[in-house]
């Protein structure tokens, strides 16, 4: 079983490793407000999305982050099949505000479909979705459908889109018996999953550390592990140990808030504390 693991990561893996081939990659979010056509869009048009993701970007891409990701975090509650208006606002958005000094990335919540439509059209290398799996959550029940994506991503000529795989998804819980190691070894193996995240139980949530171990070590070195949710400035040099990356967003907002602003001083110490 190892030397397939091994084997399918390295073919599959190399996309995350030519992305961030220097240094375990530290992903700030970028946060759009509602976009329109969700509950609560404020009616305005695009001007407040671009004013405030503008500002946003300002602190973050001035800071020593190897990547951003953009992602409708503002759209409560989520669903599982973005609407024409919302995959459209944010590729405007995006295409007006995508950094031209590293590279970025999207994530639609929660529709892996239009995160990889979005990340195609806007020139995205990653996207970030839960792609596999079964859980009872907020929004009902969830049934990815990797397979159906990895086919649309090769339709669509977008296979230099590295696919982020949550293998253990906000607001959510499995179906079934299988833990998050074996989650992870299937997302890697069957799924062809380019990293694997690990979450908290909600936005700004920390990771079970051991879950964060176990799955680690449930897969070869060449398969990505990365904290998706919760890191702060109190646990990231903690979780840069246990994992090759991490992604953060409301650790760096005013007060923790994930719907707030970013707060420059809070930038600063999270990366401190990162060691940047």
């Amino acid at each position: 079983m190892a030397t397939v693991l091994e084997g399918i990561a390295g073919r599959v893996t190399g996309r995350f490793k030519r992305l961030f081939p220097a240094r375990k990659p530290i992903i700030a979010m970028a946060h759009l407000p509602p976009l329109p056509g969700t509950p609560l869009y404020a009616d305005a048009g695009l001007a407040p999305h671009i004013e405030a993701v503008t500002r946003d970007l300002e602190i973050l891409l001035k800071a020593d982050f190897d990547s951003v990701m953009f992602c409708n975090e503002g759209d409560r509650p989520y669903t599982f099949n973005a609407g024409y208006s919302g995959v459209a606002a944010m590729t405007r958005v995006i295409t007006e505000l995508a950094p031209r000094d590293r590279i970025f990335g999207v994530d639609f919540l929660w529709d892996p479909q239009a995160a990889l439509a979005i990340a195609q059209a806007t020139g995205a290398s990653f996207m970030r979705e839960v792609v596999t799996g079964v859980y009872e959550s907020d929004m009902g029940l969830w049934t990815p459908d990797a397979g159906a994506l990895l086919r649309e991503r090769k339709r669509i000529g977008a296979s230099d889109v590295a696919i982020l795989a949550n293998v253990v998804p906000e607001f959510a819980s499995p179906i079934g018996g299988r833990d998050a190691a074996d989650l992870a070894r299937s997302a890697a193996v069957s799924s062809l999953a380019d990293a694997i995240l690990v979450s908290g139980p909600r936005a700004g949530a920390a990771p079970d550390f051991s879950v964060v171990e176990s799955v680690r070590a449930a897969l070869p070195d060449s398969v990505p592990v990365l904290a998706n949710t919760g890191c702060n400035a109190q646990n990231i040099a903690q979780l840069l140990k246990l994992c090759d990356g991490a992604i953060v967003g409301s650790a760096l907002k005013v007060d923790g808030d994930t719907w707030a602003p970013v707060d420059p001083k809070r930038v600063a110490e999270f990366l401190k504390a990162a060691g940047r």
